[in-house]
């Protein structure tokens, strides 16, 4: 099973179960209720048996059943285990309005699953989450909010009475999750979400990915950095959001032949549109550059004939 990192739960309520995944999964979030538990996000197809055991440890339900399965947006990461916990409990699941019918229709590219080369067991939509809506999760009042950027229909969940964000990809500790440089408009509505995080009374942010976190103020200041320089040069954005992807399939498959790497960077969309787009390169060009960089930031090392993840804790 993989490892979870421990945290201050003395900062969270006491309804309120983080488990801290590693970066191919989001954390998912267990809000307990008698008679009405909900589990937020379910980290990668590939760990959804990880994830049922993880949220059946005696720190999280135990025994007790899952009556409801909540997705922050629509991504493969957070919504990997909603088929097989649903299976398992008998529960609905809800997502976000925005992305009920990509999730109806199973819109391969708009989810980026096939897009992407990422993978989701396909699942049915019983609830659709409102922006500006209160929801009743783990004996809390939760506002939804609308968070688009990273995803165009992702939200976010705001506990007002403890000060508390529930933040899938809006807002890390050192960051947020890719921002699509062809998507027009997605930088702008990816700052306008950090303006309505800041305008709330935040004390505590749980992330999708990394450890749940204070110093709200100064992860705001790291992420509109990042955005200012992202919004200064859509070349540097779209090798990011390459560099990103890359990693996520090499944190799914444990190691990638560095032989056929340019091969496969050419046989899948996101890769071949973004160089076609942005940097114009030969598929080997392509395939080293993001090598070269990704090693000189130590996220992968090379083991022979194949590319392997190193050990880290974010991207």
């Amino acid at each position: 099973m993989e490892r979870t990192r421990p945290f201050q739960v003395s900062l969270l309520p006491i309804t309120v179960r983080v488990i801290v995944r590693d970066w191919l999964n989001a954390n998912s979030i267990v809000l307990l209720q008698p008679g009405y538990n909900v589990v937020v996000d379910t980290g990668y197809s590939s760990h959804a048996n990880q994830t049922l055991a993880l949220v059946r440890q005696p720190e999280h339900l135990g025994d007790e059943p899952i009556q409801l399965v909540v997705n922050t947006h629509c991504h493969s990461d957070h919504m990997g285990g909603n088929a097989l916990l649903a299976r398992t409990y008998g529960c609905p699941v809800a997502v976000p309005e925005g992305e009920a019918s990509l999730i109806r229709e199973w819109d391969t590219r708009a989810l980026w699953l096939d897009y992407a080369d990422q993978r989701a067991e396909r699942f049915a939509v019983d609830q659709e989450l409102v922006v500006g809506r209160r929801y009743g999760w783990g004996g809390l009042s939760w506002e939804a909010i609308a968070a688009p950027g990273h995803d165009t229909g992702a939200l976010v969940f705001y506990c007002e009475a403890e000060q508390l964000l529930i933040s899938g990809d809006a807002l890390w500790e050192n960051g947020f999750g890719v921002v699509p440089p062809d998507r027009p408009g997605a930088l702008a509505a990816a700052r306008e979400t950090l303006d309505r995080i800041a305008a709330l009374d935040v004390a505590v942010v749980i992330p999708g990915h990394g450890r749940p976190f204070t110093g709200i103020a100064a992860a705001l200041d790291r992420s509109y950095q990042r955005m200012e320089a992202f919004d200064a040069d859509s070349v540097r954005m779209a090798r990011h959001a390459l560099k990103v992807m890359l990693m996520f399939t090499l944190l799914e498959r444990r190691q990638l032949p560095l032989s056929t790497l340019s091969g496969y960077l050419d046989s899948i969309p996101v890769y071949r549109e973004y160089n076609a787009a942005y940097l114009g390169l030969a598929p080997s060009a392509l395939a080293e550059m993001l090598v070269t960089e990704l090693e000189r930031a130590g996220a992968i090392t090379r083991s022979g004939e194949f590319l392997k993840p190193a050990v880290r804790n974010s991207w």
